[in-house]
């Protein structure tokens, strides 16, 4: 698959005028912050295609990129306390109705920041996906900021028990700084797309 092909496709800031599922779809979602345009340039092997901010809250569109004839879909965070209600509300119908649409969706990479234990909204939305019957993986981003070896190995470990629902194969400690994970994350797009 060529990621390098990657291109922007478009925004909407609203599910009604999300476009009909043609392609293939890999959704990528997580809390505000945690790392997903970071992720997703890695992937795209660029710099900036997916705008990376420092604010928090940022993606309020749910946007879709064209990667090799399959569409990459960055979803809003979600979890950001300082937004306000209509904004969280419109977030939850975006959501709702993306995932509840019929679209042709293959893989869902769920980010959690490896740093911390998963949120409460990381686990819902980890759940919402079981239940719901999507393949996921938990990427688990930031691993680089764990300097110590000790340290990691105890979040890493931590993780699995913090989500043992989820198989440990399908969690991956990832970092955008030294690319750890990211062929990882690639095989089991590549094996979910049929590619």
């Amino acid at each position: 698959m060529r990621y390098d092909k990657a291109e922007f496709k478009s925004a909407y800031g609203t599910f009604s005028q999300l476009p009909e599922s043609d392609l293939p779809e890999i959704a990528f979602a997580g809390r505000s912050n945690v790392g997903k345009s970071s992720l997703l340039n890695k992937l795209f092997m660029r710099k900036s295609l997916a705008r990376v901010s420092s604010v928090p809250g940022k993606t309020v569109t749910i946007n879709f990129y064209d990667v090799d004839g399959v569409n990459f879909v960055d979803l809003p965070g979600y979890g950001y306390a300082k937004v306000a209600k209509t904004e969280k509300q419109r977030w939850a119908e975006m959501m709702e109705g993306y995932f509840n649409s019929n679209r042709n969706i293959k893989l869902v990479v769920q980010l959690v920041d490896m740093r911390h234990p998963p949120t409460k909204d990381d686990i819902m939305m980890m759940e919402f996906l079981q239940q719901t019957g999507y393949e996921f993986i938990v990427v688990m981003t930031k691993s680089d900021k764990l300097k110590k070896k000790k340290e990691y190995t105890e979040r890493l470990e931590n993780s699995k028990k913090e989500m043992s629902f989820v198989p440990p194969d399908r969690i991956i400690p990832f970092s955008a700084e030294n690319g750890e994970g990211l062929e990882t994350v690639k095989k089991f797009i590549e094996q979910y797309i049929g590619g």
